[in-house]
């Protein structure tokens, strides 16, 4: 009799798991995680100087650019001491450019102690916020990587967000403040994220995104950096949205040393893709003015930054001397969004470079978000 009855909660046992672990596809969502796995992040190389935090390597849901659902991976850094002061905030980090190559994910880069961003990281985590990273769609999973698509980052950010939420174990509760940060390829990212909030992610409560260094016209960085030292960015950002949008056939525009050259690229880090390409023209590795084509022409009007208000108040920042991004597109962008009634900060730091602008900017940047997070005023110099 006793056999019977074990054998039976057994059973029922097993139908409750199965209906908690296995549920049909059509209930999974953005945000849901598929797999938590503790892991360890350092500070530099060799797995020296471990950050003193509660890490989590995370393969969760998000949703590609043209609205496929898809899953993304990142790191999820929570400190081990709790926070006193409410539910604790979620700072979602949007990473600059790393490469095109599953191995240049940040995720890797933290395990690695080669992350550099973990400088900034770092002073997030001293406010005992949550930091979510995300890889962006196709860094660190299969597939290529979207690089500068950006409906995808845009929401691989904010559900990393929500993933944060969702990681057993992580106690990172939902509704709490959120804040986002992000440079360079990141400061699109977080850019994105303010302009898709209201319609993809109104749950959360974010309170604040500042974003550097923006990208926010394709076209017009394309063509700064077009026979330079920086041309690889454009050559990548090519093969991002040609992954985004496989309608875009790139492959089929470029000549026979433009197509090794590009799938050389495919699997680099970003100073292999800066090294190898460095001084090129698209036109020399091209057969017709890809960039003008009429479904070229479209997606990048998709991918321009500007189109829609964001929901929350923005800090945007940019270094006067950038030779990547000319700073005049960062005065568009501001221009655009005050136009449509946002609440934008905007500032130049006085960096001679790309880089030294987040150097300059990120304190700054930080500063703002601590303000926001504090439910401050937001200020606009619109």
């Amino acid at each position: 009799m006793h056999v019977r009855v074990r054998s039976a909660v057994l059973a029922i046992g097993s139908l409750l798991l199965s209906t908690l672990f296995l549920a049909p596809a059509s209930a999974a969502a953005p945000g849901d995680v598929v797999e938590a796995t503790p892991t360890t992040v350092y500070l530099a190389p060799g797995r020296l100087l471990e950050v003193p935090v509660k890490a989590w390597h995370l393969r969760y849901r998000s949703t590609s650019a043209t609205g496929a659902a898809t899953i993304v991976s990142g790191t999820l850094l929570v400190p081990k001491a709790s926070y006193p002061f409410g539910k604790r905030p979620v700072a979602g980090y949007a990473v600059g450019t790393h490469g095109l190559g599953d191995q240049c994910a940040p995720s890797q880069a933290m395990a690695n102690g080669t992350e550099l961003e973990l400088a900034f990281m770092s002073l997030l985590l001293l406010k005992g916020w949550a930091v979510a990273v995300t890889d962006y769609e196709g860094l660190g999973t299969p597939g290529d990587h979207t690089y500068m698509a950006g409906r995808s980052q845009g929401q691989a950010v904010l559900d990393s967000i929500r993933a944060a939420t969702r990681t057993p174990g992580a106690n990172v509760a939902a509704g709490g403040p959120v804040v986002i940060m992000g440079y360079s390829q990141g400061g699109s990212s977080a850019g994105w994220a303010a302009e898709l909030h209201s319609s993809y992610a109104p749950e959360l409560k974010l309170k604040g995104v500042a974003a550097g260094g923006v990208p926010a016209d394709l076209q017009a960085v394309a063509d700064n950096v077009d026979g330079g030292p920086d041309f690889g960015l454009a050559a990548a950002a090519g093969v991002g949205l040609d992954a985004a949008y496989p309608e875009l056939a790139l492959e089929s525009y470029l000549t026979p040393e433009g197509a090794a050259l590009f799938d050389d690229a495919r699997d680099d880090c970003v100073d292999e893709i800066r090294s190898k390409l460095a001084g090129r023209h698209l036109t020399d590795l091209t057969t017709t003015d890809v960039m003008h084509r009429p479904d070229w022409q479209a997606r990048l009007a998709q991918n321009r930054l500007g189109a829609s208000k964001p929901s929350v108040p923005m800090f945007v920042y940019h270094g006067t001397g950038d030779e990547i991004i000319p700073i005049a597109v960062s005065r568009t962008l501001r221009r655009e969004y005050c136009a449509k009634g946002a609440n934008v900060l905007w500032t130049s730091v006085p960096a001679s470079s790309h880089v030294l602008g987040a150097v300059e900017g990120g304190p700054l940047a930080i500063a703002w978000l601590a303000s926001r997070v504090l439910g401050l005023p937001a200020i606009s110099n619109c």
